[in-house]
């Protein structure tokens, strides 16, 4: 498994993710859960890993980080790994709520404004036919004390959540879990950023085309210039610049992992 600017990253696809590990949940043997963090991470949460130390150690502390955006998978491709594709956190998102629809799993959404993720709980049993939420939270906009924390994944626990998706932005959402994981009794703790703002049309989505070229960057600026101007005016700079120093350090092609990705 390749590493992208120190980060391992999944080599395959959407598909074989939730194949091998969120339908799996359903038929699971010792009937423990285990709190596994995955991350739908792109240049925005690679660059934010380097920049930040402890952000660093968060997300290479994750079960998997999944790559969300194409410059990721062109890199990874470029390191060896010629089987990944993107895994975009919206579609990660929506593929495995369809593939569970029809199990005993449980999911629990959090993130987005106020209604927001009720209204994805909607569109789950509506558009894509999943009555298995379990419950919704839109956390308030500041960080929660541990005893927020705790009493939240009280609520997760009580309703026998499986899955819980996170909605935030990049780093919060990763810290999030993170810090939910330490309570919590679930499956999986995935993060998804803007997923429940697409699926409930908040929110654009780019065409397919463009985030096939690597450019729903610059879609999503163009929808929102005052509030992403600054955030994609140091990301992509540095995205290439880092991986840039690595070829030149000589760093680019060392150390990728082998094998699984699972810790």
């Amino acid at each position: 498994m390749p590493k992208v600017l120190g980060i391992d990253l999944y080599s395959r696809d959407i598909e074989s993710f939730i194949l091998q590990n969120i339908t799996a949940t359903s038929a699971s043997q010792d009937g423990l859960k285990y709190n596994k963090c995955v991350s739908a991470t792109g240049a925005h949460g690679l660059v934010q890993s380097k920049r930040d130390i402890i952000f660093g150690q968060i997300l290479s502390s994750f079960f998997c980080n999944l790559p969300d955006g194409m410059p990721a998978v062109w890199i990874g491709r470029l390191k060896g790994a010629k089987t990944m594709r993107r895994c975009y956190g919206p579609d990660f998102f929506k593929k495995s709520i369809i593939a569970t629809k029809d199990t005993t799993i449980r999911h629990y959404f959090c993130g987005g404004k106020r209604g927001i993720a009720e209204e994805l709980r909607e569109v789950c049993n509506g558009d894509f036919g999943n009555h298995n939420i379990a419950g919704v939270y839109s956390p308030p906009f500041r960080e929660l004390s541990d005893t927020e924390m705790k009493g939240l994944a009280d609520e997760i626990n009580v309703l026998r959540t499986d899955i819980v998706w996170i909605g935030l932005s990049t780093p919060k959402q990763e810290i999030f879990a993170h810090r939910l994981a330490r309570f919590t009794n679930v499956h999986f703790i995935c993060t998804v950023g803007a997923a429940f703002d697409f699926h409930t049309k908040r929110l654009k989505q780019a065409p397919k085309a463009l985030q096939a070229l690597g450019l729903e960057w610059l879609f999503r600026f163009l929808m929102e210039p005052k509030r992403l101007w600054k955030r994609y005016a140091k990301i992509v700079p540095l995205f290439m610049w880092y991986n840039l120093l690595e070829l030149i350090n000589g760093r680019f092609f060392k150390n990728q992992g082998e094998g699984s990705y699972v810790k």
